[in-house]
């Protein structure tokens, strides 16, 4: 009988929409990072879903979009959403996709064990986009580890996009300490 523990999987929701853009290289390196034990995959992108209006939801239901969304998010066992930050908040594409998750008569956020990582070119890594994705995080009842937080600034400098990769050997082993650190938190 084996005592090894199953392999976590970890999702990560990207707020950009731009392809290159800094949080998509960031989360695309994730899995590189993080250890045998966890698989971390990308979840479908928050690009492809329609603007969050009650009305479509009540007249036609589900756009498929969401739902494939919400299945993704159902199949793993915690997220990383991994964002810019945009005039001092949250993108408006994640929160769209936030708001549509909070929608659903099945909710795939309750419990789920979530944190957050911000990246920018400036100094402060995103961090003024913590306290908002949070405060919508909470609203959907998910499981929050707000610390340690990942801010990486200067982020420019410390990328290669292709292949997405942290080049920075201390910001990566930064951001490997912080994924197992969160891999504790699902499986507690």
């Amino acid at each position: 009988m084996s005592t090894e523990e199953p392999k976590l999987r970890i999702g990560t929701i990207t707020g950009s929409l731009r392809k290159g853009s800094f949080s998509r290289v960031l989360a695309e390196s994730l899995p590189a990072l993080s250890g045998a034990d966890i698989e971390i995959s990308e979840m479908p992108t928050v690009g492809a879903l329609p603007l969050f209006d009650q009305d479509l939801l009540d007249e036609d239901g589900v756009p498929q979009t969401v739902a494939d969304l919400a299945e993704a998010v159902r199949a793993v066992d915690g997220l990383i959403i991994v964002s810019p930050e945009y005039n001092w908040s949250i993108p408006g594409a994640l929160k769209n996709a936030l708001d549509w998750l909070s929608r659903l008569e099945s909710k795939p956020t309750v419990d789920k064990p979530v944190t957050i990582f911000t990246c920018s070119p400036g100094l402060l890594g995103g961090a003024r986009a913590h306290p908002p994705i949070r405060n919508v995080l909470h609203a959907l009842d998910c499981r929050i580890l707000a610390r340690p937080e990942v801010q990486i600034s200067n982020v420019k400098a410390k990328i290669a996009p292709n292949p997405s990769r942290l080049t920075d050997l201390s910001t990566a082993e930064f951001v490997t300490q912080r994924i197992a650190a969160f891999a504790e938190f699902v499986r507690a």
